[in-house]
């Protein structure tokens, strides 16, 4: 069961690895912190699952914070785009 935990937490982060192209060639800013926030998701998906691989639940409060803190920067982006200050 182990080895299927580090496949999955391999697959996010090839998925984490797909976005970062979004980031870079997004065609609006938009777009960019869409992709933004969803590799922070995808992270805090991979730390969770080599969380459950590692046998360390220490990693599972990192997961935690990382998705928490990711959703709020995700809403400070969202309000600079909305009174246009970019």
């Amino acid at each position: 069961m182990n080895t299927v935990y580090l496949a999955v937490a391999i697959g996010e982060v090839a998925i984490m690895a797909v976005l970062l192209i979004r980031v870079a060639a997004g065609p609006t800013i938009c777009d960019r912190v869409v992709a933004l926030n969803a590799m922070s998701t995808q992270a805090a998906i991979a730390v969770l699952f080599f969380a459950a691989f590692a046998g360390r639940t220490i990693y599972c409060d990192v997961a935690l914070w990382l998705g928490s803190f990711s959703y709020l920067g995700a809403i400070v982006w969202s309000r600079y785009l909305e009174r246009e200050l970019l």
